[in-house]
């Protein structure tokens, strides 16, 4: 290992009263947040139970009286009077990461709290109507007792719909299917002049088909949505495989799981995720769907890992690396959601002794937090401390630079576990915000088909070594680090994330000309505020959005690289 690869040296970091804090924030997460977060999931599920009751005639009418109260809102603002147009959803109910800043400024609220019906299940066409804020819990409950189910769903139950359009979706089926984006087929938006339209691939409409994934509600608002059904079973048949060696010998063994080297499609799983531990240590899970009657045939082990009580997915998968390779059947539903409880693993540090027995079998029904009201209850020194002593970043990078792209988490980080989710990067008719690197059709490497490239979600949530063992740790210098090596590695960072870029390293990393062309073209300009403006960090004001909004109208918004 060269000198320059070496593991950083780091100083001994002095503790500051938010350091005590954030140690002792549980005692807040157990009094306040679990019990008030426990109510608030009970009543959304009892308004999902009253929405399920009404006929589908009746959430279309009350969707089309919605959709004409946002479209007069829209048209009774006055441009010059009042500010930019955005929701009337508050900043801390957002589940990314990053400070919603810009609603601090003036700006024009529109309610699209309404938006919450699933508006029909077309069994024929094979397609899933919903209203924007519809959420992973709700559909999935919904569907799989149909034995039908979204291509992909992402694994939060909070997650929603508008959220996962707007900006980044993701799930083990992902290396079938693509992003959550790629599995719609119609999109129905309001845009800045009060005009709703449908927007489909080959429509009138078809640039905004595609400028809408990513744009972060900066074109228009969604109202609906029809998303794509796939066939289901009952159960998933998962395959728990240990990997040991390097980290490029991890990331090999990453790849072989789900990409075999021979092209046999038989050799495919239905799902996949891989859970690196340590630099040395990972493994990798594929599953298949399958039936009741092959789950309950003797001598095969179900696991319903969805009971409260049950220990955190990724601390059961990590068993494997002790009792080596092995197989058991999920409840579908429950395989769906494995990483809700413990928000992944950052539950761990939100409560760290939430993995115990005795606290998963007391009060694991209480779990999880949301993390909505975990934004909630912090202040911004708490935040603050969080962006700068914690990591939860995706780095969305070609599957072939994998192994390369784990050295760098672990030389310039030191974050574990990390978790790997493959998808495909479609070749699309017009340059999208993401696109696979050109020539990819040429090169074939592991994974990639005629179509799409195959990238990895390398997904990095912990706090980092360094401040585990009371190092210094500059998390915005790493931040930055980590973009600028994603830019020259044709990599991609979702923006529900903390960003540290400038415009023009923004423009570098994603392609504007579709989506400026759509701004244009719709008058978002003057309307919503830019993405690049909505997703940096720190205050925004209405003067310097305008501003800036009317430079991008005068010049060219990126430079080519």
């Amino acid at each position: 290992m060269s000198d320059i690869e070496a593991p950083l040296v780091r100083p001994k970091r002095k503790k500051i009263w938010v350091d005590y804090f954030v140690q002792f924030r549980w005692i807040v997460v157990i009094f306040v947040v679990l019990p008030i977060s426990a109510t608030l999931y009970f009543l959304t599920y009892l308004g999902d139970v009253w929405s399920e009751m009404k006929s589908y005639e009746k959430r279309q009418k009350e969707h089309d009286e919605n959709v004409k109260k946002v479209i007069k809102r829209l048209k009774g603002r006055d441009a010059a009077k009042d500010g930019l147009v955005c929701t009337a959803r508050k900043p801390w109910i957002a589940v990314g990461m990053r400070n919603v800043d810009y609603k601090r400024a003036r700006h024009f609220e529109v309610d699209l709290s309404a938006f919450r019906n699933i508006l029909k299940i077309d069994k024929d066409r094979m397609i899933a109507r919903v209203e924007p804020l519809v959420n992973m819990g709700q559909i999935t409950r919904v569907t799989i007792p149909m034995n039908l189910s979204l291509a992909v769903v992402a694994e939060l139950d909070d997650l929603t719909v508008g959220g996962l359009i707007n900006g980044y979706g993701i799930e083990g089926s992902s290396h079938v299917h693509g992003l959550f984006t790629d599995t719609v087929e119609a999109y129905e938006i309001v845009l800045a002049g009060g005009e709703l339209v449908r927007a489909t691939r080959d429509n009138e409409y078809s640039d905004v088909f595609y400028a809408i994934p990513w744009s972060q509600g900066t074109l228009g608002f969604l109202v609906a949505a029809e998303i794509r059904l796939v066939h289901i079973k009952e159960y998933m048949k998962l395959t728990y495989i240990p990997v040991k060696g390097d980290l490029q010998t991890i990331a090999q063994g990453y790849m072989d799981s789900f990409a075999p080297r021979d092209g046999d499609p038989t050799k495919i799983p239905d799902f996949i995720e891989g859970m690196v531990y340590s630099s040395t240590e990972g493994v990798m899970m594929t599953g298949k769907y399958a039936s009741k009657e092959e789950a309950k045939k003797k001598g095969n082990k179900i696991n319903n890992v969805g009971w409260w009580f049950k220990p955190w997915f990724y601390q059961y998968a990590q068993t494997a690396l002790k009792k080596g390779e092995f197989v058991e059947y999920i409840p579908t539903r429950e395989y769906y959601h494995r990483h809700t409880s413990s928000l992944y693993w950052e539950g761990k540090l939100i409560l760290p002794f939430g993995d115990q027995f005795w606290f998963r079998f007391l009060f694991g029904w209480l779990m999880p937090p949301k993390v909505s009201l975990l934004k909630a209850t912090q202040g911004e020194g708490i935040r603050n401390y969080y962006h700068e002593m914690h990591v939860i970043q995706d780095m969305l990078v070609p599957l072939y630079k994998v192994g390369d792209t784990l050295e760098w988490v672990d030389r310039e980080m030191e974050v574990y576990p990390i978790w790997l989710c493959p998808h495909k990067v479609f070749k699309q008719p017009v340059k999208c915000m993401i696109n696979p690197e050109p020539g990819f059709e040429y090169d074939m490497r592991q994974g990639d088909t005629e179509d799409a490239q195959m990238y990895t979600d390398v997904g990095v949530y912990y706090a980092p070594g360094p401040v585990l063992r009371g190092e210094v740790f500059d998390g915005v210098e790493a931040v930055r680090k980590m973009e600028q090596w994603l830019i020259e590695n044709h990599g991609f960072q979702p923006q529900y994330a903390v960003s540290e870029l400038d415009e023009k390293s923004f423009w570098r990393m994603f392609d504007a000309e579709l989506y400026e062309h759509c701004r244009r073209k719709y008058r978002a300009i003057g309307t919503f505020m830019s993405i690049y403006y909505k997703s940096k960090k720190g205050k925004k004001t209405e003067k310097e959005v305008r501003e800036a909004e009317q430079a991008h109208l005068e010049t060219a918004y990126a430079e080519v690289d």
